[in-house]
């Protein structure tokens, strides 16, 4: 199973293994106070592609099929993930404001559809 978080919620029991998915540490927030079992920058989208979505509502579509672009050119960033999900609870970590429209739900949409 897989969920997801903001950095900024507290730890809760059924979390199972916690992954920071971001590929900046968050703001605010010491190494030491994070609670996580991982940090893999690299499931995160590329420099490039975070400046240009700029979490613009108007270019998440497009956003979603150059982030799972990116994927498709680099599998096994992924596999560590998907091998998890399947033992239990995965919480993807992340620091956007936005709910809704942000990088780990695409990525949880990539990691259910694959």
């Amino acid at each position: 199973m897989l969920k997801i978080k903001r950095v900024y919620d507290s730890v809760e029991e059924d979390d199972g293994q916690r992954f920071l998915v971001d590929r900046l540490w968050p703001r605010g927030i010491k190494k030491s106070a994070l609670t996580i079992d991982g940090w893999i920058k690299d499931a995160a989208p590329s420099t490039e592609l975070r400046q240009w979505f700029h979490h613009d509502p108007s270019r998440w579509n497009e956003f979603r099929l150059r982030y799972f672009a990116e994927f498709e050119s680099k599998p096994e960033v992924l596999e560590p993930l998907a091998e998890l999900q399947r033992d239990g609870t995965v919480t993807l970590l992340c620091s956007a404001k936005n709910t809704n429209r942000n990088h780990a739900i695409a990525l949880m949409e990539f990691l259910k559809a694959h």
